[in-house]
This record gives structure tokens, C-alpha cells and sequence, in this order.
């Protein structure tokens, strides 16, 4: 089973008023998913957001945005730059496929040789 994480793409400090204590020290962090597996390493294309208060610690949801927060938060998911999604197989991928074909290999070639 792949295991997922999500990695910090951008962190930034808005200047937006807090819904809950109404003070001007939010930040805002997108996340990019990644899985990760024995066999293979994805990025997929999967992009979440948080919105945290620094004075009263509190996490603010989308239904508690102000508009202000919201054209900032558009914003500044307009300017993001999320790592291009992909898939990239790991070392063990590629020696199961080698001694796949390897086995095909021998397998045929017994097969053709009337030993089997």
C-alpha cells in the first residue's frame, strides 16, 4: 500500500483580518500530495490549503472566510507553482521487471528445447 504525504509547496503571511479574534496574522500554506511505495514514487496533481490564525492558534475553514480572504486566497492559488505531476519508479521496480523477463526468458527457452 502507498503511503501518502503531503509536502509543503508555498507558505505566506496574510494581512487579512482573523474571523475569530480579528487580528491581522494569518498564514496560509498549500500542500502538494505525494504517494510513495516500494515500487514507485508519485507526484500527483492534488493541491490542498490551510489557513491558520498565529495569535488565537485556531484553523480557519473555507466557511468561515471573509470575501477579503477570499480573493486573497485565489489569488494566491493563481500564482502557485505545484510540481508537475508524475510517476517515478523505484530500484526495486526495475529488478522485479528484469527477472520477470529473465524467467520468461528461461522458461521459453526450455520450452523450445522439448525439456519441458
Amino acid at each position: 500500500m502507498a503511503k501518502s504525504k503531503l509536502a509543503l509547496i508555498r507558505e505566506t503571511h496574510l494581512t487579512n483580518n482573523c474571523p475569530e479574534c480579528f487580528n491581522q496574522d494569518l498564514n496560509l500554506k498549500f500542500y502538494q500530495k505525494h504517494l510513495y511505495s516500494r515500487l514507485f514514487h508519485r507526484t500527483t496533481s492534488e493541491i490542498s490549503h490551510e489557513l491558520t490564525c498565529n495569535t488565537c492558534k485556531s484553523r480557519i475553514y473555507p466557511v468561515g472566510w471573509t470575501p477579503d480572504i477570499e480573493r486573497s486566497v485565489e489569488y494566491f492559488q493563481k500564482a502557485l507553482e505545484p510540481a508537475k505531476a508524475r510517476l517515478e519508479f523505484r530500484p526495486l521496480f526495475f529488478v522485479l521487471v528484469l527477472l520477470g523477463i529473465a524467467l520468461a526468458g528461461t522458461l521459453a527457452y526450455f520450452y523450445l528445447q522439448g525439456l519441458l
